[in-house]
């Protein structure tokens, strides 16, 4: 049987149970691509996680990118910040 994880979320909304193996591996490429960055907006981090886990993750990349990003930025890992017309990414 597969080990899941549940999801936290910044506004306490209620998680989802995810995979803890693609958790694992989103996880540690949205944190890869956000320390290579000064900070990225939505689409340029989902574009970024999309480059670098295409044909190696088997699910839909943008929607477990967005469950495991909303968990990272509640367990303040990465934060969210209003700069200019949009918000942008980084590591807390």
């Amino acid at each position: 049987m597969e080990e899941k994880i549940l999801t936290k979320h910044p506004q306490g909304k209620r998680g989802v149970n995810i995979s803890k193996a693609k958790y694992e591996a989103m996880r540690e490429t949205i944190l890869d691509v956000l320390r290579d960055s000064p900070g990225l907006t939505h689409p340029q981090l989902t574009n970024a996680v999309e480059r670098r886990l295409r044909g190696r993750f088997e699910g839909s990349i943008p929607w477990y990118m967005e469950s495991t990003k909303l968990d990272l930025e509640a367990r303040r890992l990465i934060r969210r910040t209003k700069e200019g017309p949009g918000e942008t990414y980084r590591l807390a």
